[in-house]
């Protein structure tokens, strides 16, 4: 059984091939610039170099058959026939308060998700173009949507809902939903497993930085709360997202700059963050580097995010009581390990005794690590995250009717025996 999973973003096409049987990925790879010109694919298939082909495509729809053609090439490609996949699984960014968890694919269900679109303009439609696609392209094959969102509708009211007039709720849907939600699944199952309890009985932070960030409350197994809101936006520092910052600023920028909605949204979604900051970079290599050579907003910049990091590891800590671990997830979070120390550092206070040979030597995406020393009360992992695993498991459950909430479902990363491939 082939699953393929797809991810599109608004200018780009990202696909993985996993073999159910064999427990390995088949291929994966990406279609770059999508709509935006001089689009170019590039494909891995375990063992071989990677092909790369440049070739236009004006939406997604020629973005999907490209990545067709080429899984199915004769030299590159890494199967027969489109035949050999089983199902899609498609990443759905929004689903609202009405999905709770990863759904087959109909018309009703397509209905749905686009009548939550205002609630993420910038994904969920190329999210729903991706849907559309696919469906075209590979009619007779079962669709699943995975939502982003699933994961945190066990959230109470209480951490939900905003101080704002409750008409909003009620008429436009304003409310905290959190994001990332496979990756907060994941690594909080795996952390459960290291730490050899039942997830039912664990109280974790998870904390996926990436150049979006999003940290997560994870009492007895679900999250009870996270930091993105609405929308991305909230929360943490970020890449180019501002995070949680005083919600008169924008108002105030807008008369002083004279800037539309349109332009305050741009500016706080794609110059604010660590490129707000340094006014140059979003990746925290280029952050470190610069820093260490003296570059003072490059220092500043670190110092804000670790501080952001570690109150907010604070004031999770409080939301859910005892603490059993903190994961730290994602490509800066599973990389930077100088961002980790920062933020970890000095808070033996609470339980976190951070080894800092461990967290150095934490530097690899392909394997789990402790980075606290044996004897800390709060344990704090480094854990690989795999959305696409997540995707791959509830899409095969559902096509043998035996999906379910993520808390009765026995995920195979979830089991002793799993090992990273």
């Amino acid at each position: 059984m082939i699953i393929m999973a797809l991810n599109c973003g608004s200018s780009s096409v990202k696909y993985q091939l996993f073999d159910w049987e064999k427990k390995e990925v088949v291929a994966k790879g990406m279609v770059e610039r999508v709509i935006v010109g001089d689009s170019y694919i590039v494909h891995e298939v375990p063992g071989r170099e990677s092909y790369r082909l440049e070739q236009d495509c004006s939406d997604h729809r020629a973005a999907i058959d490209l990545v067709i053609r080429v899984v199915t090439d004769s030299v590159h490609g890494a199967l027969k026939s489109v035949s050999e996949i089983s199902a899609v699984g498609h990443r759905v960014v929004h689903g609202g308060e009405k999905f709770t968890c990863s759904v087959q694919i109909d018309d009703e269900v397509l209905n749905a998700v686009k009548e939550v679109q205002h609630l993420a303009p910038l994904h969920n439609p190329p999210n729903i173009d991706g849907i559309e696609a696919a469906r075209l392209l590979m009619p007779t094959i079962p669709h699943v949507a995975i939502f982003d969102t699933a994961f945190h509708q066990t959230m109470p009211e209480h951490a939900y809902m905003y101080a704002v007039p409750y008409e909003w709720y009620e008429q436009h849907g304003v409310r905290r939903y959190g994001f990332h939600g496979t990756s907060h699944l994941y690594v909080s199952k795996r952390a459960a497993m290291l730490l050899g309890k039942p997830a039912s009985q664990c109280n974790i932070v998870t904390m996926h930085i990436g150049n979006g960030v999003s940290h997560c409350a994870i009492k007895n197994g679900i999250s009870v709360d996270t930091t993105m809101g609405l929308t991305p936006l909230e929360g943490a520092v970020m890449g180019t997202r501002c995070g949680d910052i005083d919600p008169a600023i924008p108002a105030f920028m807008m008369q002083k700059d004279n800037l539309s909605a349109k332009e305050i949204d741009s500016v706080l979604n794609k110059k604010s963050g660590i490129l707000g900051i340094t006014g140059k970079y979003t990746d925290r290599r280029d952050v470190i580097e610069h820093a260490e050579n003296g570059d003072h907003r490059c220092q500043l910049a670190l110092e804000i995010e670790a501080y952001r990091l570690r109150k907010y590891i604070g004031a999770y800590m409080a939301a859910i009581g005892r603490l059993d671990a903190v994961v730290f997830t994602a490509g800066v979070g599973e990389m930077g390990a100088l961002i980790r120390e920062k933020a970890i550092e000095n808070l033996e206070h609470i339980g976190i005794v951070l080894d800092r040979e461990r967290n150095r030597g934490a530097m690899t995406r392909k394997r789990e690590s402790l980075i606290t020393s044996d004897d800390s009360p709060v344990k704090v992992f480094v854990i690989p995250t795999d959305e696409e695993l997540v995707f791959t498991e509830d899409v095969v459950a559902i096509l043998n009717g035996t999906y379910t909430d993520h808390m009765n479902f026995e995920y195979s990363f979830a089991k002793p025996d799993f090992a990273r491939t």
